[in-house]
């Protein structure tokens, strides 16, 4: 049985359900061989996890962080406010165990909560955790010994999955699917306009890597892709971990459901402002293919910026047409601009897959010519 089925099944089995888990968990890696010639020294883990009304969770989440492999760790729960008995919860842990740190987060909301818990910190390494997930119990350790294996400017990441008591959304199903594959192909920052690469609670860094990357400082939202996007542009190198070693706890009341910030799953400001930081070469023609909706939100994105470019759409029936003043050719108009990059504003998994061969045929890579934004 895999070790997302057994947990599945053990999630409503009973109350005792967490620590058979563990247990059967850690006897599965260890057979795998996961904690065998071991290269760890004792380095110091700071794990900062904000914390917001989710009493209902932490038992399970501090529990597994209780029951890693590797024991030289430091969690710094930062409570954010809560109306319900989270922060009762935290003291009561951090009374039980030295290594557990509570604090009140002095401002509102994630990113001070986060600013917090680093200040805090006395690790080498960091990490991040929610406070309603579950980490596999060999997690740390696997992180640990693949930032010393590889050394610093690197980030150390895995697989991950999704639980909940109700059946998973398609959504979250296939992000999961697709942040796995990522692991596979080892090509997380090719794809970094599509999507956040690096799942938020499931990685690990040198801390002084993170200073470099500015930390949890900027003051934006979604606050992991912002991230994610300084791991790129300071040329963090990325580890991938085959093993699943994070559990994402699905449920109405997590902060990707019912916060406004996380409101809108486009983010195309987030992504417009790093490609012309990081990838856009004002000496190449640019394009822009697609004018869907999200298409003429990034014309408009790109009109409001004074940058000329070419727009081109797969619909005949818009070719020829005026949307805020700019024509729209078809895809043909491309072969005669030079040296270009291309800008994909196309959702459709058929429309992205006639993109990605049209790339192909012409050898224009992702990530360097060719830049999907969805």
């Amino acid at each position: 049985m895999s070790q997302l089925c057994y947990f599945k099944k053990k999630l409503t089995s009973g109350k005792y359900f967490f620590s058979l888990f563990l247990s059967t968990l850690y006897l599965q890696t260890s057979k795998q061989g996961f904690f065998s010639n071991s290269k760890i020294v004792k380095m110091l883990v700071s794990i900062l996890m904000p914390v917001y009304n989710a009493a209902p969770f932490l038992d399970t989440c501090i529990n597994s962080i209780l029951h890693q492999s590797y024991a030289h760790w430091e969690l710094i729960a930062i409570n954010d406010h809560s109306t319900d008995q989270s922060w009762d919860k935290l003291c009561t842990y951090s009374k039980m165990d030295s290594r557990i740190k509570v604090f009140q987060n002095p401002g509102k909301g994630i990113i001070p909560a986060l600013q917090s818990a680093f200040k805090e910190s006395k690790g080498q390494y960091v990490t991040r955790m929610d406070a309603d997930d579950v980490m596999a119990t060999h997690k740390i350790e696997v992180l640990v010994n693949s930032l010393i294996n590889a050394g610093p400017h690197h980030l150390a990441t895995a697989q991950v999955a999704y639980f909940a008591a109700h059946p998973i959304g398609d959504g979250y199903r296939k992000y999961a699917q697709w942040l796995n594959n990522l692991i596979i192909t080892q090509n997380h920052f090719s794809h970094i306009y599509e999507e956040c690469v690096i799942p938020s609670p499931c990685w690990m860094i040198h801390k002084q890597d993170l200073i470099k990357c500015g930390a949890f400082e900027p003051d934006r939202y979604p606050e992991d892709y912002d991230l994610c996007f300084r791991f790129y542009q300071n040329q963090i190198r990325v580890i991938s971990n085959k093993q699943l070693l994070h559990y994402w706890r699905d449920h109405n009341s997590r902060a990707s459901r019912t916060q406004v910030v996380y409101a809108n799953n486009f983010f195309p400001d987030l992504k417009m402002d790093y490609f012309f930081q990081i990838d856009h070469d004002p000496a190449k023609s640019l394009v822009l293919w697609g004018a869907g909706k999200k298409g003429k939100y990034l014309a408009k994105k790109l009109k409001s910026k004074k940058v000329n470019f070419t727009w081109v759409c797969d619909n005949p029936k818009k070719w020829g047409l005026q949307i805020y003043e700019m024509p729209l050719f078809s895809p043909e108009k491309i072969r005669g601009l030079g040296d270009i990059q291309i800008v994909v504003s196309v959702a459709s998994p058929e429309g992205k897959k006639e993109i990605q061969d049209y790339a192909k045929e012409n050898e224009l890579k992702q990530g360097k010519t060719v830049f999907f934004f969805c």
